[in-house]
């Protein structure tokens, strides 16, 4: 596992040791960067069940100004914040160890609004997906943001999360990106 493009180009990645995280191997995070960017100018991500922290680093790299890293797995937040060190990415970087719901109520508070959503849970977790209406909801999401869910192969998202609709969907394998956008003109209220 490496940063593949942008100000870290080439740094290698620690990964999560076990079989509790599925990092995205270099090749998807390759072809997700080229269909979401492949370059950005500034904004929030955030990466919601981070694993490694190899989608938030890869933009941060790319050009994110900020990502947030939301992961339960106390080993996984080790390795996230060795990545984070090694890409001298400490400044860009807020890395928290929660479950996913209380996340999203601090993300509240804090009245954040985010750009870029990464969903990659764990696959046997189906059910965390719907996490994403919460962030329409609670109006969480910039009118421009992206939202990037990675999932198995056999997994239906619905075709729309709030005004977010699926724009694109790729199959690599046994795992499917699917990439939600919002309508050029649409307005998230």
């Amino acid at each position: 596992m490496r940063v593949i493009s942008g100000a870290q180009k080439g740094l290698p990645l620690k990964a999560v040791p076990g079989a509790g995280t599925r990092p995205t191997t270099d090749k998807v995070k390759e072809s997700i960067f080229n269909m979401i960017g492949p370059y950005f100018e500034g904004g929030l991500a955030v990466d919601l069940f981070a694993g490694s922290g190899g989608l938030g680093i890869e933009s941060l790299s790319r050009g994110i100004d900020t990502c947030i890293f939301i992961e339960k797995d106390p080993r996984a937040i080790q390795i996230i914040h060795e990545n984070i060190k090694k890409c001298k990415l400490e400044d860009q970087a807020e890395v928290y160890k929660a479950d996913a719901n209380r996340a999203i109520k601090a993300l509240e508070k804090r009245h954040a609004q985010v750009d870029l959503l990464f969903v990659d849970p764990p696959y046997q977790k189906v059910g965390y997906y719907d996490l994403i209406e919460q962030f329409t909801e609670k109006n969480l999401l910039t009118d421009k943001a992206i939202i990037l869910c990675e999932h198995e192969k056999g997994v239906d998202l619905p075709i729309s999360y709030g005004p977010y609709t699926l724009k694109r969907k790729e199959i690599y394998g046994s795992t499917i990106i699917s990439i939600y956008r919002q309508e050029e003109g649409e307005i998230n209220d």
